[in-house]
């Protein structure tokens, strides 16, 4: 049986994750017996397992990245669209994984920190850039793929 406390495990920046990935989740953690934690600075309904749960933190600007950054281990995996925080959990030696299935990785965080700068510096210009687009079908099947990329992956414990 594997020890739960050694095992590699799932962090998700869970105020901006869509409910489809969270679901995506779910059943891997039921699958997989991974544990998925979700942090947010909200409550938040997870369904009854003993793979999932949820920490909620108070309101604040980063105290969920904080949060999770505090808490991540080498060998997990944290989903976030939060540049910022992908970066700060790599160095932290974790895995990061958008919810559109696009992996963060030591080698495109320069440019996807520098790309979030622009794109900020625009906005405080007043230059309306959009939100993000739609997550589609292929985006969920992207993260699904990636998902199950690191589950095979992830070194076994016990």
């Amino acid at each position: 049986m594997t020890d739960a406390t050694d095992a590699s495990r799932i962090w998700v920046d869970a105020d901006a994750c869509p409910g489809v990935i969270k679901d995506i989740l779910f059943r891997a953690a039921e699958r997989t017996r991974v544990r998925v934690t979700l942090v947010a600075n909200q409550w938040l309904r997870t369904p009854p397992s003993r793979f999932i749960d949820a920490i909620q933190v108070p309101g604040g600007f980063d105290v969920a990245d904080s949060a999770i950054v505090e808490r991540v281990r080498a060998g997990d995996l944290v989903v976030t669209q939060d540049i910022p925080l992908a970066a700060r959990v790599i160095e932290r030696g974790a895995a990061a994984l958008n919810p559109r299935g696009e992996r963060y990785t030591p080698d495109n965080m320069a440019e996807r920190l520098s790309m979030r700068d622009f794109m900020e510096e625009l906005r405080g210009a007043g230059v309306q850039t959009g939100g993000p687009a739609t997550l589609h079908a292929r985006d969920r099947q992207a993260f699904a793929s990636q998902l199950d990329r690191w589950l095979v992956a992830r070194p076994a414990s016990g």
